[in-house]
Parts: C-alpha cells; sequence; structure tokens
C-alpha cells in the first residue's frame, strides 16, 4: 500500500512539472504587441495627470523576467501637431522609468488647463531609457487624453468670481420674471398690511419666498415707508418676515443644486420655455423669464461647486479656520467674514450658496459655516441702508430697524452658539451626526440659517416698538426735506366718509403742489450756477423728485379710486374728479421739469454755452413761472369752487407773451447766423417752460371747477 502511495506521488511530482514546463514554454511564445497595454486612462489634474493602465499577465511574466522598466511619453495638443509637421519645439517628453509592478503614474508640473495626450510602452529589448525614442524596439499603447486643471491662481479666482455672478444674474432674472408675472399683487400684499405685526411678518415672509429675493422685499418695503404707505412698526414686520423667507433659498439650494442637480436639466427646462418667449399676450413672456433666470441660477451653482477649491486638511487655508474655530473669538471673526462676503457681492442667498459650496469641497468646517450664516444676515441689511440713502427719513429708519434687528439676533446667538450647533446636530443625526459628513453639514447649515431667523423673530417681535424708538433717535430728521416725501394725510385707511376722505386727499394735493413748485428753483439754480458739482446736485435733484411725482400721482389716485366706492354728493365728486385732474397735470409738470434737466446736462457734456441775453431771458420766463406757482399753491389751499382766476390768468398770459418774445428774438438771431450751436437748446427751454405755465392755469381752472372733464 506505501510503495503504490508513493508511485502515485512521484507520478503527480512529474506530470507538474511537466506543465510548468509547458506553462513557461506558452510565456516564452507569447508575442509582446501594443495590445498587452491595455485600459489606459488619462485624468486631468491641477497642473497635472495621472496615468492608469493594465498589463497583459503574459507580457508582465516576460517583462519581470528582464527587470524591464516602462515609461510614459507625452505632448501638448499643439506640440503634437508641431512634432508631425517637423516644426522645433513639439517634441514629445518622457518621464522617468517606472516599475513593472505600477499600475498608475501621476505627471507633474504641466501646463494648466491644457489639452495633453500620453502613451506607454516598454522596451523590446534594452534598456528603455536608452532605446526610448527608437520605435523599432518600442512598443506603445494607444493614445490617452485628458484636459488638465488650472491650479489655484488668479484665472480660478475669476473663474470663482464669474460662476458666483452667473448664479447672481440668475437669480436677478428670476425674480424679476416672478415681480413682472404677478403684476402689482406684491404691492398689493404689502399695502393692504395693518399695524397687526404677525400680518407682517407672513406678508414679508410670503413674498421673499416668491421672489427668492429678501433685497427685493427689502428695497420694496423701504419705498413704501418713503411713499408714505407704511408705518415703521408695519415695516418691522415685513423685514422680520424676509428674513425667514430668504432662508427657503438655502433649501432649495441644498435640495434642487446639491442632491438633485438641477443644473443638468437645465437646458431640457430652457427648450420647454423658448416658445413662451414669442408669446405677446399674457405675462408669458415674464414666466419665460422667470424659468430662465431658475436655470442660470443653477447653472451659475454648478460652476460654482466646481470653481471652489477643494483643499485637503494639511493645506493653509483650512488649517487657518481648524485652528481659529474653537477660540473663543473665532465664531466673532468669521461672523465678521461672512458679512464682508455679503457686502461686497450684494445678496445674501449668493453667499449662503458660496458657503455650502466650500463647506461641500472640505475648504471650511461646519462651525466656521455657521458663523459665516450669521455674517450673511448682517451683510445683507446694507442692501435696505443704500435704497434708503436717497429716501426720506422715515424709510432710513426703517432700513435701521432692518439693521438692528439682525445685528441683535446675531449677538444673542453667538452667546449660546456651540449650544445652538448641538442643538442642530441632534436634529440632523441625533448621537450619530458628523460635522464632516458634507451631506449632513449643509443639511445642518440649511437648518441652522432656519432656526436662527424664526427664533430671532419669535423673540424680537415683542419689542417692535422699543426697535421703533431707536431707530427714531438714531436716525434724526433734517427737517422738511426728510419730510416732504412722505405721504402725510392719506397714509393711513380711508375715513369714515367719502367727504373725509377728499378732504385728506386736498390737503396732500396741496403739498404736490409744493413738491412740484421746487423744481422750477433747481432749474434757476442750475442755469445760473458755474461750478460744475452744484450743477450736478440740482439734476440729480430733478431727478429725484420726478420720481416723487409719479409716485404721489399714482398714491392719489389709486386713494381717490378707492374713495369712489363710498357714498358721496354730487359736489363731492366733483371735487374729486378735479383732484385727479390736478394731480395729472401736477405729475406732468415734473415730467416737462425732467426734460429740461436732460437737456441742460446735454448742453453741458458737450459744452454748448448760452449767451447773457439768453440766459437774462429765459431767468425771466423762469420768474414768472415761478409767480404761477405761488398763485396756484395758494389756490390749491384755498376753498374749491370759490377761487378767482384772475390773477392765474394775467400770469399765464404774461408767461405766453414772454414765450413770444423770447421766440421773435431767437428767430431773428437765427436767420443772422448768431448763436446756432445753443438754438435748439434754447428754443426748447422756453418752451418748455411755457408748457409748464398752460399746466399751472391748469390747475387752477380745476380748482375754480372749470375744465374738469
Amino acid at each position: 500500500m506505501l510503495k503504490k502511495i508513493n508511485f502515485l506521488l512521484i507520478l503527480s511530482l512529474f506530470l507538474s512539472s511537466f506543465t510548468f514546463a509547458g506553462d513557461s514554454t506558452e510565456v516564452e511564445s507569447h508575442e509582446l504587441t501594443s495590445a498587452d497595454l491595455v485600459n489606459v486612462v488619462a485624468s486631468g489634474e491641477e497642473e497635472a495627470a495621472k496615468i492608469t493602465w493594465s498589463l497583459d499577465h503574459d507580457a508582465y511574466k516576460i517583462l519581470k523576467e528582464r527587470g524591464a522598466k516602462l515609461i510614459i511619453t507625452y505632448n501638448t495638443k499643439i506640440g503634437k501637431k508641431r512634432h508631425k509637421s517637423g516644426i522645433k519645439g513639439g517634441d514629445w517628453k518622457y518621464t522617468e522609468p517606472i516599475d513593472i509592478d505600477a499600475t498608475n503614474y501621476t505627471i507633474e508640473d504641466l501646463v494648466g488647463h491644457e489639452s495633453y495626450y500620453f502613451k506607454i510602452g516598454f522596451a523590446t529589448e534594452g534598456n528603455v531609457e536608452e532605446v526610448k525614442e527608437d520605435k523599432e524596439k518600442m512598443i506603445w499603447s494607444e493614445e490617452a487624453k485628458t484636459k488638465t486643471e488650472r491650479a489655484w491662481g488668479i484665472i480660478k479666482l475669476l473663474i470663482l468670481i464669474g460662476s458666483l455672478g452667473f448664479f447672481i444674474y440668475g437669480m436677478k432674472v428670476m425674480s424679476e420674471g416672478i415681480q413682472q408675472a404677478a403684476g402689482n399683487r406684491l404691492r398689493q400684499m404689502l399695502g393692504s398690511i395693518t399695524s397687526n405685526r404677525v400680518k407682517g411678518v407672513l406678508t414679508g415672509f410670503g413674498i421673499t419666498s416668491i421672489v427668492q429675493s429678501s433685497s427685493v422685499t427689502t428695497v420694496m418695503t423701504v419705498s413704501f415707508v418713503n411713499a408714505g404707505l407704511l408705518t415703521l412698526r408695519q415695516s418691522a414686520g415685513v423685514m422680520m418676515g424676509a428674513n425667514i423667507g430668504t432662508t427657503i433659498t438655502a433649501w432649495i439650494v441644498l435640495l434642487l443644486g446639491f442632491k438633485v442637480s438641477i443644473s443638468s436639466y437645465a437646458f431640457m427646462i430652457i427648450a420647454f420655455a423658448t416658445p413662451l418667449l414669442f408669446i405677446s399676450k399674457g405675462k408669458a413672456r415674464a414666466w419665460a423669464s422667470a424659468i430662465f433666470g431658475f436655470c442660470i441660477l443653477f447653472i451659475g451653482l454648478e460652476a460654482l461647486k466646481n470653481s471652489v477649491p477643494s483643499l485637503d486638511e494639511g493645506s493653509a487655508i483650512v488649517q487657518f479656520f481648524i485652528d481659529f474655530k474653537d477660540v473663543w473669538y473665532g465664531p466673532v471673526m468669521f461672523v465678521f467674514l461672512g458679512a464682508l462676503v455679503t457686502i461686497v457681492i450684494q445678496s445674501s442667498s449668493a453667499a449662503m450658496a458660496l458657503t455650502l459650496a466650500m463647506v461641500s469641497n472640505g475648504t471650511i468646517p461646519f462651525e466656521v459655516a455657521c458663523a459665516m450664516v450669521l455674517g450673511e444676515n448682517i451683510g445683507t441689511t446694507i442692501t435696505a441702508e443704500i435704497a434708503s440713502l436717497i429716501a426720506n427719513v422715515h424709510a432710513k429708519r426703517s432700513a435701521r430697524i432692518h439693521s438692528m434687528f439682525n445685528i441683535i439676533g446675531v449677538t444673542w446667538m453667538l452667546l449660546i452658539f456651540p449650544l445652538f450647533l448641538n442643538l442642530i446636530g441632534y436634529f440632523i443625526g441625533g448621537s450619530n451626526f458628523d460635522a464632516s459628513n458634507t451631506e449632513m453639514a449643509n443639511s445642518g447649515i440649511a437648518l441652522f440659517h432656519t432656526l436662527f431667523n424664526a427664533a430671532n423673530v419669535l423673540i424680537m417681535i415683542w419689542f417692535v416698538p422699543q426697535l421703533v424708538k431707536l431707530a427714531t433717535r438714531t436716525v434724526r430728521s433734517r427737517g422738511d426735506l426728510d419730510e416732504e416725501f412722505k405721504l402725510d394725510y392719506i397714509s393711513g385707511p380711508l375715513g369714515s366718509t367719502a367727504e373725509l376722505c377728499i378732504l385728506e386727499a386736498k390737503k396732500e394735493v396741496a403739498k404736490f403742489g409744493k413738491i412740484t413748485a421746487k423744481m422750477n428753483k433747481f432749474v434757476k439754480t442750475h442755469l445760473n450756477s458755474t461750478e460744475r458739482k452744484e450743477k450736478n446736485k440740482m439734476l440729480n435733484k430733478i431727478e429725484k423728485y420726478e420720481e416723487i411725482t409719479d409716485r404721489v400721482e399714482v398714491e392719489i389716485a389709486d386713494y381717490l379710486g378707492k374713495t369712489a366706492r363710498l357714498e358721496m354728493s354730487d359736489e363731492a365728486s366733483t371735487r374729486m374728479r378735479g383732484m385727479l385732474n390736478i394731480s395729472t397735470d401736477l405729475e406732468r409738470i415734473g415730467d416737462i421739469f425732467y426734460q429740461i434737466s436732460k437737456t441742460l446736462e446735454r448742453k453741458d457734456e458737450d459744452k454748448k454755452y448760452l449767451s447773457p441775453e439768453q440766459r437774462k431771458g429765459l431767468n425771466k420766463m423762469l420768474d414768472r413761472v415761478g409767480e404761477a406757482f405761488e398763485i396756484m399753491n395758494y389756490n390749491l389751499n384755498s376753498e374749491y369752487g370759490s377761487v378767482s382766476l384772475d390773477k392765474a390768468i394775467a400770469k399765464e398770459r404774461e408767461i405766453n407773451q414772454l414765450r413770444d418774445e423770447l421766440r421773435s428774438t431767437h428767430l431773428e438771431h437765427v436767420h443772422s447766423g448768431e448763436n446756432m450751436d445753443n438754438a435748439l437748446i434754447f428754443s426748447n427751454l422756453f418752451s418748455s417752460l411755457e408748457k409748464v405755465g398752460d399746466h399751472i392755469i391748469n390747475v387752477s381752472e380745476h380748482i375754480a371747477d372749470r375744465n374738469i372733464d
């Protein structure tokens, strides 16, 4: 039995040796070709490229036994063409020899954002380093192609800024499209607010959620306060609601931009929206703009994610954030950073998108991002502050309330910042919350933004009266110049009777007349000034007052339109129609003065000058118009229907007579060839002033119940 076992063992060893010899023979007979190098793939990195490959098993054994090495040759797209054409400077470059066991190799120090071609090869005989340029002794793989990425620098910074600009532009187009599609409904939502603070918060939240921009809501609120349609208390509620509404943006960016990636479907969505551009009826074009903006927003977000630098834990920037996140003043420092970013890019939504993108790429930690979100809440107040610069004191105080609300909220949040972050972590992942997990971190940031603003509103809504008092004390009134742009008499709800409403409207119309009269003085100051700074100041004032006249006319007409629904006598109806016509004439006076300002502006730009005689004639005309304004304003404060038109008619005749004299003198100079350069300017100015006189007499006639229709 033992002999039999020994015999079988010897037989098996013999067969094994025969098989190995056969395998060896098969390997030795393997012909080396380019097919032995397979799956050659090149992938671009920052000013580098990574090449991966696979080597046939039999070829590997042969080359391993020979102690052979691999080598990679590479060239740019342009260099390859030069080499093919025999032009100098297009030679292929080579790496150092690579171990036969390697399956990948990274080539560094390449040109960023450049197309490269790669081939990996081995020598059939000899040292690969020595025979690498001998085609007969080298076997090369098929070419692999890739494009390197730019290293972080000025180019990538500009790409980042451009991506951010694309995101902001998309948000702007979407917001404007929604506003156009919604028509006046948004303004009606604001205009219908009562003194109820909760209703104001809900309105601010609703409008911001719709237009996806707290800046639009806050600027709109400031303009309504400027026009007297909202009180400071009402505006405070709207501002608070806007802060909650803007948190919706973070969730949209997170869910659709990071998890679903709307950018992948953006062009298909645009394809469906394109036909709307060719529909002229309705609000189809407005909805098309909204859809286009929505898609552009997410295309910009995708570019933003790709352009934000992805840094490892050892990088200086990441280490800076890590080092300071745990010190007591770290959160305060990052709050200032978030505020600065928002102030620079003028959009808290864009700042939030940038923050989420940096967290996704591991550039900043979760705690730092949350502190920056607090800063973004402060930075967004700059928009309302800027909008209030040209507004009245009430609008400035409204913007100040918005700033104080956010600053106070950030202050108390910093006191409990670590505890609040722990609460956010518990909501997102319980005990398993991992701040290094980018998906958890981004969800935590969005939740932090929402809960902070909601909590701040719940606390601060009880202190609105105190905020109003503090804003009133910190923003001092400069007198009539600040107060005159507020509708003092018809800013509240309708009176109990139509007669009372008309009396309030009458006071507002009388104030409207004083506003337009000031425009005549601005023109005279500009005409007689020799300082460019003062001239520009007067032009800006005329433009500002023209906008005021437009707004006041709309508000008076709206108020009287509501009054018309009340029961009224025939006399009250006549008075109301007269005031509607008066406000129209006053608004047209504002338009004429604006046209005059543009004529004066062109005159200054073209460096054309009026002759002393022309200037004297215009000053006379301005004086006559100023006297006509005084008569008109006196009549506006008188009882309607009992006004004498004698003075008004006499002054209108003086204006017409002076216009005729100036025209006659002007034509004589034109025929004689004098003052040809400024002939058209002079003619436009005195003709426009005469038209102002026509509207002034119209106002007095409406007061006297003449020419009402």
